[in-house]
């Protein structure tokens, strides 16, 4: 794969890719209200960017329902699906310097065969593939989305905590693992941050619910202000690696701390909504709220970081409630273009 490298998330998008949650035995008697929360994370992309919606067979109608009749930059498209976790089983897209695209076909288990059946998740990437027109690369590793984060120039991070589970990759060393990211992702750096979330079992600590990057040698990174929450002394491990790191090209690394976090109550149970778990659209950025009183400062803190867009909060306590956020369910179709 000479010459292709996967692009920031702040770079342009043709559209995004989201699936329909129809999981029954993930959300019990919570999907309604998370069927509600996808639809207006998806009305919520629209606005800055054309949505791709896959829907199991059979859903379409059901899928138009829910988004209303003004979301008419959703196009739905039917597909065999098991979950709707697309930043997690979807492509990862990379370009080439001339613009070309393809599509790298990572292996998907469910994180760690947590969920049954997951084969349809498996496939979709490469039906989706061919439904969009775009080269797919197969990749034999094992890999989610929201496992890593990449600056669009050489550099990625991610966790030990998920990367090096032996649920994933467990013939695959550090090194084999960071080689396949480099041929794949046309990385030139992995910075390995030791934790993810404590709370963050479904997926092993994605990298997603712990820091981004905003920009080159610029990362927003989750820092919980208050001692008693179980990631205060983690997520402070996780900034120091970032404070004494440089990217692939030699920079130090900008830190901007998120320091609200938010908790609600959903069918009984408390779920931690993450305000790093975000979407950075063509010209917005969707980000998960609880509707407690800390959404308003984290979105501040966000608007300052991506000054030159529009920061939307969206709620997402039933997201959360299975496991995951906005950036959980969504995945860039980035725009076809030559490389500055």
């Amino acid at each position: 794969m000479t010459g292709f490298r996967m692009p920031a998330e702040w770079d342009e998008h043709e559209g995004c890719l989201m699936a329909w949650p129809t999981r029954t035995d993930l959300w019990d008697d919570v999907l309604p209200a998370v069927q509600r929360e996808y639809a207006e994370v998806a009305r919520a992309v629209a606005r800055f960017e054309p949505v791709t919606m896959v829907a199991p067979p059979g859903y379409a109608d059901d899928v138009r329902a829910h988004l209303g009749s003004d979301a008419v930059d959703v196009t739905v498209v039917e597909l065999p699906l098991d979950d709707s976790w697309f930043r997690d089983s979807a492509p990862l897209f990379v370009l080439d310097g001339d613009g070309r695209r393809a599509g790298v076909d990572f292996r998907f288990n469910a994180w760690g065969r947590k969920h049954h059946p997951y084969d349809s998740d498996d496939r979709v990437s490469a039906l989706l593939l061919e439904h969009l027109g775009v080269e797919r690369v197969a990749s034999g590793m094992i890999l989610e989305g929201g496992a890593i984060t990449v600056d669009g120039e050489g550099t990625l991070i991610t966790t030990e905590q998920c990367l090096l589970h032996p649920n994933r990759n467990p013939d695959m060393s550090r090194e084999r693992i960071e080689a396949e990211l480099r041929e794949r992702l046309g990385v030139e750096k992995v910075i390995w941050l030791p934790y993810g979330g404590l709370l963050d079992t479904e997926t092993d600590g994605h990298v997603d619910g712990v820091c981004a990057f905003a920009a080159p040698a610029r990362v927003v990174v989750s820092l919980p202000d208050d001692p008693a929450h179980p990631d205060y002394a983690r997520m402070r491990a996780n900034r120091a690696v970032l404070e004494v790191s440089t990217d692939a090209k030699g920079r130090p690394l900008e830190i901007v701390d998120v320091p609200q976090t938010a908790f609600a109550e959903v069918a009984g149970r408390e779920v931690e909504v993450s305000y790093l778990n975000y979407y950075v659209a063509n010209g917005g950025v969707v980000v998960p709220v609880a509707g407690v009183a800390q959404d308003a400062a984290a979105l501040d803190v966000l608007a300052g970081v991506f000054p030159d867009r529009e920061v939307v909060g969206v709620p997402a306590p039933g997201i959360a409630y299975g496991g995951g956020g906005v950036h959980c369910i969504t995945q860039q179709f980035p725009a076809a273009r030559p490389r500055a």
